[in-house]
């Protein structure tokens, strides 16, 4: 009888509070990514590393993020959200504290793991939370898409206001963002299951990847543009900092975070947007901007102009969002509903892959001829591969003719818009 009080006593998050603490622990987990980005600059000079080991920071923190949601991404459906969701923020504030206590760059990669387990299994259930809370049936792919590209944002020009103007710079961000995971625990303690729990959680641990027939060809059609949008994410997201440093001849790490809210934050916001509209017309626009957006960046570094960087990151921000988003939609609509999990998840894998390899490729080459002779190609390569897309899609809208106007589309990603989220589940033939 006693414990039945006590847990009647419970203080418990209604359905709408615990709608909006999913959307802020998906917010959380990727404002702490990205505040190691202005980051890198510091960790660099005071640990004494090369470009290549900084880009190998970023990219460790994408591999183990991948394989965190190749095995863990469906397992929420059967453990129920709130155990994952409070895995995850748990990773996320180890990891903090490893940044706290970093000394060499060992830990630093041990913190970069970390954070990409917390993402991955936040980014998953938080998702899914989002669909079991929703309000009203358009809230959850909006805020779902919003939260987390907000989250990098935000997290970014957070850390470079923090690293520049706040005392201790590699460590105030670090207790903060520790203290927003313990408030995270509690939040996640106090809320109702959303999800079930019921058997077949060792099983959903198998990952599930495929391109059914009727996909194929929007899927190589998207491909192309997967690679251009998160090679030029992954460039930015580990070396853009340095970049603008140094363009700008100036030591001033807010400058870093400026450039990743302009292309997040502008993606995040683009994708907003357009999410209703015809997917495929979103990609093809989407990808034109980031074409023009990498050349006006190339000609920013050729010339030495640091403002047209800004204004050609601002260009790709606007193109990064909506590209992505359409490439997304367009090749899930093409597959039945049965179908669309692995699909999702070979999306995903392919994006993944292209903003780490890139990424340290882009390292080893500033190791050996520089940052900018680097980024100069890296634009033009990036800038080609878009048109490759933009190639591909024209060709597959004139020999398919054009989408009916009225045409139902597939939904809005119900993760992460300009953030590859966790795939979400098909229920198997039988299952309810």
């Amino acid at each position: 009888m006693v414990t039945k009080e006590k847990l009647s006593r419970r203080v418990t998050l209604s359905p709408r509070a615990s709608f909006w603490a999913a959307a802020a622990f998906a917010f959380l987990a990727f404002a702490a990514n990205t505040a190691a980005s202005p980051l890198y600059r510091v960790y660099e000079n005071q640990f004494r590393f090369s470009p290549t080991t900084l880009t190998l920071l970023f990219t460790v923190y994408i591999v183990v993020l991948l394989a965190t949601l190749l095995v863990f991404g469906s397992v929420s459906d059967y453990t129920g959200r709130r155990v994952v969701m409070l895995a995850g923020l748990a990773f996320g504030a180890v990891g903090c504290g490893l940044f706290l206590i970093a000394h060499g760059v060992g830990l630093l990669f041990a913190a970069r793991a970390l954070q990409g387990v917390a993402v991955g299994l936040i980014s998953g259930a938080a998702s899914a939370a989002l669909l079991d809370l929703r309000p009203n049936g358009g809230a959850a792919p909006v805020v779902s898409s919003a939260a987390p590209t907000g989250g990098q944002a935000l997290g970014a020009i957070g850390a470079s206001v923090l690293a520049q103007y706040a005392p201790a710079p590699t460590h105030l961000v670090w207790w903060l963002l520790l203290g927003a995971f313990i408030i995270g625990v509690v939040a996640v303690l106090a809320m109702p299951e959303p999800g079930t729990v019921r058997p077949g959680a060792v099983s959903s641990l198998r990952p599930h990847v495929s391109v059914p027939r009727a996909a194929r060809g929007a899927f190589a059609t998207a491909v192309p543009a997967l690679v251009g949008i998160w090679a030029l994410a992954g460039f930015f997201l580990s070396l853009g900092p340095s970049l603008s440093a140094q363009l700008l001849h100036s030591k001033n790490l807010l400058w870093g975070g400026i450039l990743i809210f302009l292309l997040t934050g502008l993606g995040a916001a683009a994708s907003t947007l357009l999410a209703r509209k015809n997917p495929s017309v979103v990609m093809l626009g989407g990808c034109l901007l980031l074409i023009i957006g990498a050349l006006v960046t190339f000609a920013s570094i050729e010339t030495g102009t640091a403002a047209v960087l800004f204004a050609g990151t601002a260009i790709a921000g606007l193109g990064f969002g909506p590209a992505f988003m359409g490439a997304y939609r367009a090749t899930v609509a093409a597959a039945t509903s049965d179908d669309r999990a692995g699909l999702i998840t070979a999306i995903y894998i392919v994006s993944y892959l292209a903003t780490g390899i890139p990424a340290v490729l882009a390292g080893i080459a500033t190791s050996h001829y520089g940052l900018h002779m680097t980024a100069l190609v890296y634009s033009v390569a990036v800038a080609a591969v878009a048109a490759v897309a933009v190639g591909s899609l024209l060709t597959r809208r004139m020999s398919h003719g054009r989408v009916q106007r009225g045409a139902r589309h597939a939904a809005p990603p119900p993760g992460p818009g300009t953030v590859p989220p966790c795939p979400p589940r098909s229920p198997r033939p039988g299952e309810s």
